[in-house]
């Protein structure tokens, strides 16, 4: 089975080129979890009343958020994601958030501070600028690159590059029944690996550029639909772009289909079990179909809790 896995991962990273891409990774609950790419959602959550007139509660909010990339496929991707939102008073807001990936023989992880600052167009319409800084640590096992069939440049022994530090920026514009996002969560270079016609070498990490917006229209009393999408650009990879809908059922059930452009389709579900807690689930299966043939699919896991 070993064996078997090895090969499947050998021919999907051929024909997709995700090995040492320089990508950070994709989540399906990226609208629960804006403040992970962009910091200046950080305390944007209590910013008008929702869909039914309702005010929300000028509450922290803490997130927790698992994905397992191409399940039952040895090495494959996995990421697990914590953060943290609150205002702090009138026009500040205050975020936190770690995250760890790891990809086949990388790891890195990342702890980041977020401030964001309100700016009031009118009534409707809010901007908030936003700043993430903190320090990120990147490692890589070079003696596994022999199991998934790649050489490396001889001068190269494992990387444990420490810390490096970060820095991000970020803008959102909200309105009652939408956003329009546009942020960098790091735009300084650190040492990771980079694929050179089948050598790992070293290389540096790239900017990571983040487009995402959505809106929401209410049906009825008790059915909304809410729409988000988000593109994310790097340099030297695919261009990367995910749309979902969701039908909401009085603010208790969201579920819905979810599509990233050429690579892969799936589903997303949201339980408001309490007031203060939502709970999600998301399924995706690769439209590449051996990815699809020869893994369990992507499944993600949200927790959010209002505090």
């Amino acid at each position: 089975m070993k064996l078997i896995n090895t090969i499947f991962v050998l021919a999907f990273l051929t024909l997709s080129g995700a090995v040492f891409s320089q990508q950070d990774s994709n989540r399906a609950f990226f609208k629960q979890s804006m403040n992970l790419v962009n910091p200046a959602f950080a305390g944007s959550q209590a910013s008008f009343s929702d869909s039914k007139g309702n005010t929300a509660a000028n509450a922290p909010e803490f997130g927790i958020n698992f994905r397992s990339q191409w399940a039952g496929v040895d090495g494959a991707p996995e990421t697990q994601s914590f953060f943290f939102s609150t205002p702090m008073g009138k026009n500040v807001g205050l975020g936190v958030s770690v995250v760890n990936d790891r990809t086949f023989i990388e790891n890195q992880t990342s702890l980041a501070v977020d401030f964001s600052y309100q700016l009031k167009l009118n009534d409707n319409n809010l901007i908030y600028l936003g700043i993430k800084a903190g320090a990120s640590s990147y490692n890589a096992n070079l003696l596994g690159l022999t199991t998934f069939g790649f050489g490396s440049d001889p001068s190269l022994n494992n990387i444990n590059g420490g810390f490096n530090p970060t820095i991000g920026v970020g803008a959102l514009l909200k309105g009652k029944k939408y956003f329009v996002s546009i942020s960098t969560p790091n735009f300084l270079n650190s040492e990771r690996l980079q694929d050179n016609d089948g050598i790992a070498r070293l290389g540096a990490s790239r900017a990571h550029f983040y487009f995402a917006g959505g809106f929401d229209i209410a049906l009825s009393n008790s059915l909304d639909i809410k729409t988000a999408g988000i593109a994310r650009y790097v340099e030297g990879a695919p261009f990367s772009i995910e749309v979902n809908t969701l039908f909401s059922f009085n603010d208790k059930i969201q579920l819905g289909p979810s599509y990233r452009f050429n690579e892969g389709i799936g589903g997303l579900f949201i339980l408001k079990a309490a007031d203060w807690v939502d709970i999600g689930y998301s399924y995706e299966t690769g439209l590449n179909s051996l990815a699809a043939a020869r893994s369990m699919g992507t499944h993600e896991i949200l927790l959010k809790l209002k505090l």
